[in-house]
Order: C-alpha cells, then sequence, then structure tokens
C-alpha cells in the first residue's frame, strides 16, 4: 500500500486539497487499490482558506517520514494565515526529510513556496502561481521559475494556480502506480 501525506497549513485551499483526497480515494475503491491518504497540519485542528475546520489524521511531530511514499502540499491565502503555517519550521522540517528520503513530493499553486523556503528546490525548475510577487518569492529561494502550468524536476511537482489541481494529483498517482492506473482513474472521474 502506498501512502500519502496530505501536509495542511492553516489558510489551505480547500479545493486543492480535495484533489489529493479524492484522486487517492477513488484509487483505493475504483483504481489498483494501492493508495492510502493521510492528514496532517501543525495542531490537530486546521482552519482552511474561509475559515472551515478540520480535523487532521496527525500532527506533524507524530510523522515517520520513513512509512509515506509521498508527501502533498496544497496552496492557501495569506489572508487566512498560510504563510504562519507553511513557513513554520517544523513544516519546513517535514519537507526537508521527505527529500532527503527522496520521495515525491506535489504541491499546488502557492504550495511551491514552502518547498522552495525548505530549500528543496534550490537550483531546480518549479512554478508556482501565476502572480509576479508570487513567482518572485520563489525565485529568492534559489528555484528556476519556469512559467508553465506544471513543471516537474527531481521527483517535485510545482504548479500554477486551482486549474492544475486535478491533474497534480493524477500525475502524483501516475507516479505512485502507473499511467495506465491513473488513465483509468482519471476516465471514470470524469476528466
Amino acid at each position: 500500500m502506498k501512502k500519502i501525506l496530505l501536509l495542511l497549513a492553516d489558510g489551505f485551499e480547500i479545493f486543492e486539497a480535495s484533489v489529493f483526497i479524492d484522486v487517492m480515494g477513488w484509487n483505493l475503491v475504483e483504481g489498483d487499490k494501492s493508495t492510502e491518504l493521510f492528514t496532517c497540519g501543525l495542531s490537530n485542528e486546521i482552519k482552511s482558506s474561509f475559515n472551515q475546520r478540520f480535523v487532521v489524521d496527525y500532527v506533524i511531530d507524530d510523522i515517520d517520514v520513513k512509512s509515506f511514499d509521498a508527501l502533498a502540499i496544497p496552496g492557501g491565502f495569506e489572508i487566512y494565515g498560510f504563510y504562519k503555517d507553511a513557513y513554520d519550521v517544523r513544516f519546513l522540517n517535514l519537507i526537508s526529510e521527505f527529500r532527503a528520503e527522496n520521495k515525491i513530493v506535489a504541491t499546488i499553486c502557492v504550495g511551491a513556496l514552502p518547498l522552495g523556503k525548505s530549500g528543496a528546490l534550490k537550483g531546480k525548475k518549479g512554478t508556482t502561481y501565476n502572480s509576479e510577487v508570487r513567482r518572485e518569492a520563489l525565485k529568492g529561494f534559489g528555484v528556476n521559475v519556469v512559467h508553465e502550468p506544471i513543471v516537474v524536476d527531481d521527483k517535485m511537482i510545482t504548479s500554477w494556480n486551482p486549474s492544475t489541481a486535478i491533474n497534480v494529483a493524477l500525475l502524483l498517482l501516475e507516479d505512485l502506480t502507473s499511467k495506465d492506473n491513473a488513465d483509468k482513474v482519471r476516465k471514470l472521474m470524469g476528466f
């Protein structure tokens, strides 16, 4: 069984998180049945953008990186406190641990910024929300910013806005299973 950790910061965008939950869930039920997804945050309860409350499966300090195969990070809104959690040293250290173990990391939108701040994307290609401010922030972390919807470099997937979310989640599924399986799930989900 492939285990995916969905790392949530306060202010995370629900849509961007939900695609990982749905794609891995559809695979568990209708695909090759090989994926399980678990949520994690700095505390037991995380508040999303637009102030919805969620209880996570794990608190970040309880994570054993070796027991997971991939990390997924949705973006979020600054106004709802996304960067406070996403730039917290514990959040960044967990990302670094996943990269030290050479695990896949998939991000959507500004989820690429904590990946960049952790140092994992330094000297690599990446993208983020398609605004000049966010691209400059990513560039400031030593990332070779590419203005494309989805960029993959060294097992790290970055993308530029919520419109890329389903494709990022399906790409992660493909990396964890196979292209045929991801295509099957894509078709079953109507994409």
